[in-house]
């Protein structure tokens, strides 16, 4: 039976959108099976209103495992003496983005650790190449902090979206979960310069990270109030076997699950992954992170042979499929749960292509 106080919390999440920090907390603490399937309810109204049962798919290049960030909880930190490093000429992440078009993919995710290898003007050189040669597709950058300055020259050579999780907006946990010359008062600045540019910019955090609280997590639900971002992408925390927090304790689906509802009620119009990170704590995660608000999964497009070297987690899926191979298997999983996968552009509703400012 649903406790009366969080279907009292629930229907006034899905009235208005938005809770005191007290209820927020409730609602977490107070939770249990029958509440989740009823938030869960609720958060496919909203899913369905504006998206109906489209799940879109986005083609993710991962095309750098070099670091120079020291992140205590990823597996690519600088420190990592023990991970595999790579990165990818221009010509072979254009020949992923090539493949994912012949599929009919019509987004392209070009994530990286922060590779300092990769000049500012090879950034744009790739971006104008993609849309030179795609100029149907959308381009998503996933490459870390930069100033103001260098997300301006990307978005002028026509990058459209950017990812930057903010992995929690409490600055005490940031502290724990960073070194000191990594603050979050700079995380807050580049997505903040990023959505005055004009991009569709897309945050999120950690669920369970080491030392998180709920409280913690009513910050992070504040946090991105304010920021209304477009896309939002949470995951637990997974420990990979070469950092320090190795010995930590995996977050859960269950309150992963129940963060994605609370957070399609708040915003009915985003962009919401189901991750590979649920993905690879449950075998039928991002299945249950769709029915639970989600309504974007993003396929590796990245070469066979160096996807298991992207491990920013133990036990990463899907290392080892082709791109196809994770494609099919996607429309196939998804079309059993009652949604059809769409392979277009997918933009924020009101959000579409801007003018590039350059030329190759």
């Amino acid at each position: 039976m649903v406790q009366e106080d969080n279907k009292r919390r629930i229907d006034e999440l899905f009235a208005n959108g938005f809770l005191s920090k007290e209820d927020f907390k409730k609602l977490i603490d107070e939770r249990n099976n029958e509440s989740a399937e009823y938030l869960f309810e609720k958060a496919r109204i909203r899913q369905h209103e504006t998206f109906g049962n489209k799940v879109y798919l986005r083609g993710i290049v991962e095309f750098s495992s070099y670091c120079k960030s020291n992140c205590l909880y990823c597996g690519l930190r600088r420190d990592n003496d023990n991970a595999e490093r790579y990165h990818l000429s221009e010509e072979e992440i254009l020949a992923c983005c090539r493949q994912g078009h012949a599929f009919g993919f019509r987004t392209f995710v070009l994530q990286s650790g922060e590779d300092l290898s990769y000049s500012d003007e090879d950034i744009c050189h790739l971006i104008l190449s993609i849309k030179k040669e795609m100029p149907d597709c959308a381009i998503t950058l996933s490459i870390g902090e930069k100033t103001r300055e260098q997300y301006q020259m990307y978005y002028d050579a026509g990058a459209d979206r950017y990812l930057l999780r903010h992995e929690t907006a409490s600055p005490k946990l940031y502290q724990k979960l960073h070194p000191a010359d990594q603050t979050l008062e700079n995380r807050i600045r580049c997505l903040k310069d990023l959505r005055d540019i004009g991009y569709q910019i897309g945050a999120g955090m950690m669920i369970q990270a080491p030392g998180q609280t709920t409280d913690d997590l009513v910050t992070d639900l504040y946090f991105l109030h304010d920021l209304q971002p477009h896309m939002i992408g949470i995951g637990p925390f997974i420990p990979h076997h070469d950092t320090p927090f190795r010995d930590e304790k995996a977050g859960s689906v269950e309150l992963t699950l129940y963060m994605l509802g609370i957070l399609r009620l708040m915003f009915p119009k985003a962009l919401i992954p189901a991750t590979t990170a649920l993905g690879t704590i449950d075998q039928k995660g991002r299945e249950m992170g769709i029915l639970a608000g989600a309504n974007v999964i993003m396929p590796n497009l990245s070469p066979t042979d160096v996807r298991g070297k992207y491990l920013l987690y133990n036990n990463k899926i899907c290392t080892g499929e082709d791109a196809a191979q994770c494609s099919l298997c996607m429309s196939g999983r998804m079309k059993s749960i009652g949604y059809e996968t769409v392979i277009t552009r997918g933009d924020a509703p009101g959000k579409g292509p801007h003018e590039a400012k350059m030329n190759i």
